[in-house]
């Protein structure tokens, strides 16, 4: 296993559409450890393969108790409700900003073995998902963001959401 380098904004790939997965090889196993690898290291919820340079339809997610999860050619197959929200991005360090999503999503996608499965989302496992669906399509979530914030606003933000928890 092996360190990717993410590619920030002004990285041609990141605005490209990515291409379906159609060997499920070795190689294929290869990336998906390097990546499992890279985005912990980064300490992020999600990673998409136009992120480290390979424009292919695959993406990661390790957001909650289901732990690390695989996505190759995903399809969104429906999507309901609204939440509201703070996102960052590894490709864009430093930036976080308020976007709208559906709350809850049911997506389609292949394993690293290329079998089928289908797997449902809500809240922060629904935002993540679709985040890292966007980069897939050649989309950055600051598209989506109507209000940047400050770094203090996101201080202020995770120290709040700390104290809730510990108070539960």
């Amino acid at each position: 296993m092996a360190l990717r380098t993410i590619m920030t904004q002004e990285q041609p790939t990141l605005h490209k559409a990515a291409r379906p997965v159609t060997n499920f090889d070795q190689r294929l196993h290869d990336l998906l450890d390097d990546m499992a690898e890279t985005l912990a290291d980064a300490n992020g919820a999600g990673l998409a393969a136009p992120q480290v340079g390979i424009l292919r339809r695959i993406f990661l997610i390790d957001v909650d108790d289901r732990g690390l999860i695989e996505f190759i050619n995903p399809e969104i197959l429906e999507t309901s409700g609204e939440q509201d929200g703070v996102e960052g991005c590894l490709s864009l360090p430093g930036q976080w900003g308020m976007v709208k999503r559906p709350n809850h999503v049911k997506i389609r996608a292949q394993d690293r073995d290329g079998a089928w499965f289908e797997l449902e989302g809500d809240e922060l496992a629904a935002r993540c998902i679709l985040h890292e669906y966007d980069h897939l399509e050649g989309h950055l979530y600051s598209e989506k963001v109507y209000k940047w914030l400050s770094e203090e606003e996101v201080s202020a933000m995770f120290e709040a959401a700390e104290e809730a928890e510990e108070a539960e």
